[in-house]
């Protein structure tokens, strides 16, 4: 028997790994399987390159737990460790096992999965155990260890009759950790942070059916045995080959990940590069809703099959935050305790990766076959939208296969939209006038309008659409966008011809002071012009550039603009040429002049969807008036 003190450079480090080193408690489960991980890994590679003649055979993670001697077993078949092993890298605090290994066999074991970084992970386990103990036996041929701590830094080691390889470590669970003895929190535990482990994992035991023979009799029971529960998938589909996956197993996989989504995704981009980094997992996209901020934190980070965060801000562009998945590296970088991402120049090198990647994989499918691309849009849009305003190489190659669909569902890229309106949309100084739509019901009317006069009008109804019209126009000179209710068509197109107003000039200013004087200021400008006497008599527009601005305000721009505040601010065009103005001006009666007026503006809101409150109760009591 031996006993000491362990080597550590600060006093009372285990207080100090509890409180401050690991950010959850419960991750120590994690770090104690990928320990066994690690050790079984590295005993895989040692047979695999001659180094050992030991059989490798088909080790197991084992946990168990001893709910009345309230003890958390864990246990492996891996390399185990000898007695100067115990005392070299479980008495020296932060001396790395994995690390040295790594460095020993830095050629060979490039690729071998061994986890270990820190030589902190076992010393988790002091966040629940009053006291652990390691019974360890080495694939080499020497006695076992047994060692035992109550969390001060005094220790025993002794001799132990283990006669198998691997390592044991057993938890004394502490009074304040008990909930770690429950079966429904340890599986829990298992499934998200071990889900994937390259190891099997047993947890428990489950029933099995032995198949009926063909010569059994009619009243042949069914014999059930007692079988391993493995709880894990050691070979996710992303730590396989694309070629060797079909359309199903992805879609088999998304399931697994994410059990209570019933939608299939609709595509999905395999990730999988090892140089400048190592990189591999699998991204989906599925439907999207208009709410961005819903959709976050789907997407899975690993470090060689160990579940890390689903927080991968930083490695991760942030419009593709909204995709779901998993993305698993060695390469990036985290903190002590596998937390959270430290930042590092091979992230942002990674993140670009991963937006070109994508960018590519949107570009093959919109080339090899537009018209699924198409039928995909509209659950795809936002992602894409929020990728050109946020990444400019993602805008660069977005370009291409990027859509701008009308209210009729045909569908343009920018270029083909350009070529599409050259000789039918131009305002006066020789832009391309592009009209769209932001909702096809409460524009109807205008839609209508502008439909019947031969124009083209596009849907563009997502949240951020403004922020991006915008950038449009800045990249292309000869192109503005114009909503469909915005400023009047007849101001923008060039093509249409100048209406002759029915209204002398003294009547218009006579009919346009009647309007001033009834018309609230300053939300409404009064403007009159002479439209075809069949056009709406009064039409409400909002100046495009006012209009937009508050949009972007509203959707997230309010910092960037200084505009959060902004006022309601509307065109009243009234047609002059209209009956109903001509009326207006004839009406003697003032009461029955402005009551004309007021009704024919609510109308006007109705069509905007601007009558509410107090003013929509008004519009309807007197429009019962009117029929009596």
């Amino acid at each position: 028997m031996s006993s000491g003190k362990i080597n550590v450079s600060v006093e009372n480090i285990f207080p100090l790994i509890k409180k401050f080193l690991y950010s959850d408690h419960e991750i120590f489960l994690r770090e104690l399987v990928s320990n066994g991980t690690d050790a079984t890994l590295k005993l895989k590679h040692l047979t695999s390159i001659g180094e050992t003649n030991v059989e490798y055979g088909n080790p197991i993670i084992e946990i168990k737990i001893d709910k009345e001697g309230k003890k958390l077993h864990i246990i492996d078949q891996g390399i185990g460790m000898t007695f100067e092993e115990v005392e070299k890298y479980i008495n020296q605090v932060a001396f790395s096992g994995a690390e040295e290994f790594l460095d020993k066999y830095k050629d060979s074991a490039k690729d071998s999965g061994i986890i270990g970084h820190f030589g902190l992970g076992f010393y988790s386990a002091f966040m629940v155990a009053e006291k652990v103990e390691i019974i360890t036996k080495s694939y080499k041929d020497e006695p076992a260890a047994h060692w035992t701590c109550d969390g001060s830094p005094e220790f025993t080691l002794v001799q132990s009759d283990k006669t198998t390889r691997g390592s044991e470590i057993i938890l004394h669970i502490a009074d304040d950790s008990l909930e770690f003895l429950e079966e429904r929190k340890i599986k829990d535990l298992l499934n998200k942070y071990n889900k994937f482990m390259p190891i099997p994992i047993k947890f428990g035991e489950k029933k099995e059916t032995l198949p009926k023979p063909e010569d059994a009799p009619e009243d042949y029971k069914a014999e059930e045995i007692e079988v391993d529960n493995i709880i894990n998938n050691p070979n996710p589909a992303w730590t396989k080959q694309p070629v060797d996956l079909t359309d199903e197993d992805y879609k088999e996989f998304y399931r697994e990940l994410y059990p209570m989504q019933f939608e299939d995704p609709l595509f999905h981009i395999h990730l999988n590069v090892d140089y400048p980094f190592n990189l591999t997992g699998i991204l989906y996209f599925p439907k999207m809703s208009s709410d961005m901020q819903i959709q976050k934190d789907k997407i899975q980070l690993y470090q060689n099959q160990v579940y890390v965060t689903d927080n991968v801000d930083g490695i991760v562009p942030e419009f593709l935050g909204m995709l779901k998945g998993v993305i698993d590296s060695p390469d990036i970088p985290l903190n002590v305790s596998r937390s959270y991402l430290q930042a590092d120049g091979a992230v942002k090198k990674i993140s670009n990766y991963i937006t070109r990647k994508v960018a590519d994989k949107l570009k093959a499918l919109f080339t090899e076959n537009r018209e699924d691309f198409e039928k995909k849009w509209n659950d795809i849009k936002i992602v894409l939208e929020y990728g050109m305003l946020s990444e400019p190489k993602f805008y660069e190659k977005a370009v291409a296969f990027a859509l701008y669909p009308t209210v009729d569902n045909a569908y343009f890229t920018i270029d083909e939209l350009k070529e599409n309106l050259k000789e039918n949309q131009t305002d006066k100084n020789g832009k391309l006038v592009v009209l769209y739509a932001s909702n096809k019901d409460t524009q109807h009317g205008y839609i209508t309008a502008a439909k019947d006069k031969g124009y083209q009008v596009l849907l563009l109804d997502s949240p951020i659409i403004s922020h991006l019209i915008q950038k449009l126009e800045s990249d292309n000179e000869n192109l503005t966008f114009v909503r469909v209710d915005g400023d009047s068509i007849e101001k923008l197109i060039e093509k249409e011809e100048t209406k002759i107003s029915k209204l002398s000039d003294t009547e218009t200013e006579k009919l346009k002071t009647v309007l001033e004087t009834i018309v609230p200021k300053p939300t409404y400008n009064v403007q009159l012009e002479a439209l075809d006497s069949n056009a709406s008599p009064f039409i409400i527009t909002q100046p495009e550039f006012m209009r937009r601005m508050k949009e972007m305000s509203q959707s997230g721009g309010g910092g960037m603009f200084g505009m959060g505040n902004m006022p309601e601010m509307y065109n009243l065009v009234v047609n002059s040429n209209s009956e109903l103005a001509s009326t207006i001006l004839s009406t003697e009666d003032k009461n029955a002049q402005e009551h004309l007026v007021k009704q024919a503006l609510d109308l006007a809101k109705i069509s905007q969807g601007l009558l509410k409150g107090e003013e929509l109760t008004a519009f309807v009591k007197r429009s019962f008036e009117l029929i009596k």
